[in-house]
């Protein structure tokens, strides 16, 4: 029997915003989502990080997506691995930069921009939104009220077409 391999997301939906917002000052930075490249392996330290994004980059099904912001492109704001299942998005990792968790954080709004984006790619590959993920158990009604995501089964959850709208709009109106 093949091991399922699929981690349980813990990301923490902290504010929905129309970007990334500084959590002292409230400013608002646009942001920019761009796909990885092998350039960029030397940006990722992995003591900065609680995943090893390196494995995710070598793993050809999967797509690293990297949040930054359009004035400072060079800092890594957060990741996203995603794959594409041919009729939907599946998010397998999605992790804010360490400076962007906890109480201290600089930004608010990463995981809730990632998350849209994974929504928009859904849209533009005629997907209609549509997003899974496998949700921490502790986390599933947290995921229901702030991204509006369907459990499905077990810890499997989804984002429909309604509610991939609503992020888009609110990150990528323009």
């Amino acid at each position: 029997m093949k091991k399922n391999n699929l981690a349980a997301l813990d990301f923490i939906i902290d504010k929905l915003t129309n970007s990334i917002e500084n959590a002292l000052t409230g400013e608002v930075f646009d942001t920019h989502v761009i796909q990885l490249s092998s350039k960029d392996y030397r940006q990722i330290v992995k003591s900065d990080w609680d995943f090893d994004w390196h494995r995710e980059l070598n793993n050809p099904l999967k797509k690293i997506y990297k949040l930054t912001t359009a004035n400072n492109p060079s800092v890594i704001q957060g990741l996203i691995s995603i794959e594409d299942k041919e009729d939907h998005i599946f998010m397998h990792l999605i992790e804010s930069a360490n400076f962007n968790r906890g109480r201290s954080k600089l930004y608010l709004g990463v995981p809730g921009n990632l998350v849209a984006f994974a929504c928009k790619i859904s849209f533009d590959r005629g997907y209609d939104g549509y997003v899974s993920f496998i949700a921490k158990t502790a986390l599933v009604e947290h995921y229901q009220k702030t991204l509006g995501a369907k459990l499905l089964y077990a810890n499997r959850m989804a984002v429909y077409s309604r509610e991939a709208l609503t992020l888009i709009k609110n990150y990528f109106e323009k």
